[in-house]
């Protein structure tokens, strides 16, 4: 049963949509790092239901530290999150108990855990969880940032309407910053706004149509080394994107041009090198910031496709486990049109986390204090 992620730096994640709490065990985090909770409420309130384009649950998520921090800064132990659970209607699944639904984990939770699993709100598999990994991912983030390493994450694209690309980093690095910093502070992360209220409008068309719509992330990371990361198994983007599919909805990850490179040429795509003040840095990012699994120093950028949100009010076709017969399935309750704009914040909180992780196997645990 493995819920714990990361080599030097690992997190754990326990608890259920429905259960009494959620909460996160963040272990190998060096002691000495300062806490900032009024930087952690403002992450979790980016990942938070808002306005009419998400589910109507409103959850405070007051966190509590249990363990690991003391006089406001960590002490190198285990740090320990709990995140109580407040606004929970479960008599919303008990119609549906034993219909599995369509898109959900609902069949292969039944195959695995042999029919006890808690299907309250998803349980387990439930991006309520996800809640936790934000909170210990804000730890980190913060501490990334005092080391000049900045995560944004913006919406590429959401319901076949794009946002404008990020800036070159060559050419202007300056608004590249600028625009990491603005997204990273955005309930809806985008760098047009003009784009984001159509994706808007198009979430709450699918909403009335009683469905559901995905979208694309793109990440960049900025102030990152050269060096980090392995050669075949545990290449940076290897471990990037086994974080990032553990996140619920996640069905894609691609890094650099992605698979647009299946439509190019060499000559069109190979970063040149180049001698700047005296370091070598490249002539564009076209892989991403990475090559042969490390790091070359140039901004991280990838892209993360999330799915339409399973949960859809449309009367579907399924299957009563119970029973063993086929039926249909009608979802009510509280669930999200969509869920890419507030998935976004799961994805840097994740970064964060694996960026803490792969310094430490580098630099030793205690990198992030000096």
């Amino acid at each position: 049963m493995k819920n714990t992620f990361g080599q030097s730096v690992a997190i754990t994640l326990f608890g259920e949509s429905h259960g009494q709490a959620i909460g996160a065990v963040l272990d190998g985090l060096a002691p000495g790092i300062k806490i900032d909770e009024s930087y952690i409420r403002t992450r979790l309130s980016l990942r938070s239901a808002r306005s009419n384009i998400s589910t109507p649950r409103s959850e405070t998520d007051q966190f509590e530290f249990v363990s690991g921090i003391h006089n406001g800064v960590t002490t190198g132990t285990p740090i320990g999150i709990i995140i109580p659970n407040m606004d929970t209607k479960s008599r919303d699944y008990q119609r549906t108990e034993h219909l599995l639904r369509p898109g959900h984990a609902d069949y292969t939770a039944y195959t695995k855990y042999h029919g006890y699993q808690d299907i309250r709100g998803g349980g387990h598999f439930s991006g309520r969880i996800t809640a936790a990994l934000v909170c210990a991912g804000a730890i980190c983030m913060h501490a990334l940032e005092q080391k000049n390493i900045f995560i944004g994450t913006h919406i590429k694209e959401c319901a076949g309407i794009p946002d404008d690309a990020f800036a070159d980093y060559r050419s202007n690095a300056a608004e590249l910053e600028q625009q990491i910093k603005e997204i990273s502070t955005k309930s809806f992360p985008v760098l047009n706004d003009i784009q984001g209220e159509l994706m808007q409008e198009a979430i709450l068309n699918a909403k009335n149509e009683l469905d559901s719509v995905g979208g694309i992330l793109e990440t960049c990371v900025l102030g990152i080394d050269a060096g980090l990361g392995e050669p075949w198994f545990d290449t940076l983007e290897s471990v990037i994107a086994h974080g990032l599919f553990s996140i619920p909805a996640v069905k894609g990850v691609s890094f650099g041009l992605g698979f647009d490179f299946a439509d190019k040429k060499g000559s069109q795509v190979n970063d040149s090198p180049v001698m700047n003040n005296g370091k070598i840095s490249f002539l564009s990012n076209h892989n991403g910031g990475i090559n042969g699994g490390i790091s070359n120093g140039m901004p991280l950028l990838y892209q993360t496709v999330i799915k339409p949100t399973s949960s859809i009010s449309q009367s579907q076709p399924t299957v009563d486990i119970l029973q063993k017969k086929n039926t249909t399935i009608e979802i009510h309750g509280r669930h999200d049109p969509a869920i890419v704009h507030r998935a976004g914040e799961v994805v840097n909180a994740m970064t964060a986390l694996i960026l803490c992780d792969v310094y430490a196997l580098r630099y030793g645990t205690d990198w992030i204090t000096k």
